[in-house]
C-alpha cells in the first residue's frame, strides 16, 4: 500500500514538474519573442535599405553600360544579372538569408510596372481588361463607369456608373471615394465588381458565400467564368506605364493592341532560347519599338508604345526577417526616381 502511494505521488509530481517545465518553456519563448520584437523591426527596415541599395546600384550600372531597361534577369528581380554581372557591385549580394548583425533577411523585390495602374487607366484599357477576363460585353461598361466614377472628384454619375446616391442605399451605406484608389481591394466596394471579378473564378480567395449562389428554389445559379481577376491585372501604385520586360501574358493582353498571339510572341522574344523568364539567356527589349522583331505589325507597335515602356519606377519589397528563431514579415513600397533618389513610400 505504501509502495502504491509512493508511486502515485511520484507520478503526480512528475506531471506537475512536466507542466511547469512546459509553461516555463512557453514563457521563455514569449519573452524571447518580445525581446526580439524591436530588433526585428529594425532588421526589417535594414532589409528595405538593402533593397534600396540594390535598386540604386542596378540603375547606376545601367548608366555605365549598354543596359537601359529593367527586366526579370536582373539581380533585383532574383535573376542572375545582366550585362557584365560578374563585375557588378551586386555580384556578392544575396537576396536570400543576407546576414545583418545577429539576424538574417530574405528579400523579394517586385516591380509594380508589371501591372496596369487603375488610377491612370483610361476607359479603353479597362474595357479591354474586362473583355479579356471573359466579361460579357453588355456588362463591362457598368463596371468601367463604376470604377471611373469612384476615382473622379465629382458626384456626376456617368451613363452606366454609380456615385454616392447609389452607395448610400447600401447596407451599411457609404460614400463614393471620389479620389484615387489607395488599396486595390477598394474595387470590391464598387457597383458591379463581384468577388469573382476581383479574384478570378479559379482562385480560392472568395468568401464562403460566393460559392453558394442559388435561386429561391435552391438551384445553383450559373455564374460566368473569368480567366483572370482584376487583382492579377491592376495595381493602385505605379508610374502609369507597363514594363513589357516584366509584365505577364495576362497583363499584356489587357493592353489595347495586344492579343494572345502578340503577348506570346513578346514573352517568347524576351525569355530567350530556353523560354524561361529570369535566366541567363534572356533577351529583354531595350525599347518598346523592338517588339516589331517579335512579329508585331507596325500599327500595333504604335498603339503598344502609348501604354508600355521598358523601365520600372515603383517596387514592392517583401522582407522576411529572422533573429533568434523569431520571424516576421515586412512590406514596403519604394519609388525610384534616380540612382540617388529612392523614396520609401510605405513600410508595415
Amino acid at each position: 500500500m505504501a509502495l502504491i502511494m509512493v508511486m502515485v505521488a511520484i507520478f503526480a509530481l512528475s506531471v506537475l514538474v512536466g507542466a511547469f517545465a512546459y509553461a516555463m518553456k512557453v514563457e521563455t519563448k514569449l519573452a524571447q519573442n518580445a525581446n526580439n520584437g524591436q530588433s526585428l523591426i529594425w532588421l526589417g527596415r535594414s532589409g528595405v535599405e538593402l533593397a534600396r541599395y540594390v535598386l540604386a546600384e542596378s540603375l547606376a550600372e545601367q548608366g555605365r553600360g549598354p543596359e537601359k531597361y529593367d527586366a526579370l534577369n536582373q539581380i533585383w528581380a532574383g535573376g542572375p544579372g545582366g550585362f557584365a554581372s560578374s563585375n557588378s557591385a551586386l555580384a556578392a549580394i544575396s537576396l536570400s538569408n543576407f546576414r545583418i548583425g545577429d539576424g538574417t533577411v530574405t528579400l523579394k523585390i517586385t516591380d509594380l510596372e508589371r501591372k496596369i495602374n487603375v488610377n491612370k487607366a483610361s476607359e479603353p484599357v479597362l474595357q479591354q481588361a474586362l473583355t479579356f477576363m471573359g466579361m460579357d460585353a453588355s456588362e463591362a461598361p457598368a463596371v468601367v463607369d463604376g470604377i471611373l466614377d469612384w476615382i473622379d472628384k465629382d458626384d456626376a454619375t456617368m451613363v452606366n456608373g454609380a456615385e454616392s446616391d447609389f452607395y448610400q442605399s447600401m447596407d451599411p451605406p457609404y460614400f463614393a471615394k471620389n479620389g484615387v484608389i489607395d488599396d486595390l481591394s477598394e474595387l470590391l466596394l464598387i457597383r458591379g465588381v463581384s468577388q469573382d471579378i476581383y479574384w478570378g473564378s479559379a482562385t480560392t480567395n472568395h468568401v464562403a458565400a460566393a460559392f453558394q449562389k442559388v435561386d429561391r428554389h435552391g438551384r445553383a445559379i450559373q455564374q460566368p467564368v473569368y480567366t483572370a481577376g482584376l487583382v492579377d491585372i491592376l495595381t493602385p501604385i505605379s508610374f502609369g506605364v507597363v514594363n513589357i520586360n516584366t509584365a505577364s501574358a495576362t497583363v499584356l493582353q489587357a493592353i489595347p493592341g495586344i492579343d494572345q498571339n502578340i503577348a506570346d510572341q513578346i514573352i517568347k522574344q524576351r525569355s530567350g532560347p530556353d523560354g524561361a523568364d529570369g535566366s541567363d539567356d534572356d533577351t529583354p527589349f531595350l525599347n518598346v519599338g523592338e517588339v516589331i522583331n517579335a512579329g508585331v505589325n507596325p500599327q500595333a507597335v504604335q498603339r503598344i508604345q502609348q501604354y508600355c515602356d521598358v523601365h520600372s519606377f515603383t517596387f514592392e519589397v517583401q522582407v522576411e526577417a529572422e533573429i533568434g528563431g523569431t520571424r516576421r514579415t515586412f512590406h514596403s513600397i519604394i519609388g525610384r526616381n534616380s540612382a540617388r533618389d529612392l523614396q520609401v513610400l510605405s513600410f508595415y
